[in-house]
């Protein structure tokens, strides 16, 4: 059961990310994997500030925080390469 609420929560997260960054598009199968990365890179660096999230939302801030963070970065990298 946990499993199907860390891949709903990444599913909602790499959906809000997409949204936010402005760069949707990716598919169910593509918002799925990017908020499941973002939640785990999310995770690392709010674990690294002190902060856990300890509900739903919390967990749904955390990996949209990852989600947005990891799009921005594949920006940067992008735009050099």
């Amino acid at each position: 059961m946990e499993f199907l609420w860390f891949a709903l929560i990444g599913l909602a997260a790499g959906w809000l990310a997409g949204r936010l960054s402005q760069s949707g598009g990716f598919g169910p199968f593509g918002y799925l994997a990017l908020g499941v990365v973002g939640a785990v890179l999310g995770g690392w660096l709010f674990r690294l500030l002190g902060f856990a999230p300890t509900n739903l939302m919390g967990s749904l801030i955390t990996a949209t925080a990852g989600a947005v963070l990891l799009l921005w970065l594949l920006r940067l990298f992008r735009r050099k390469g």
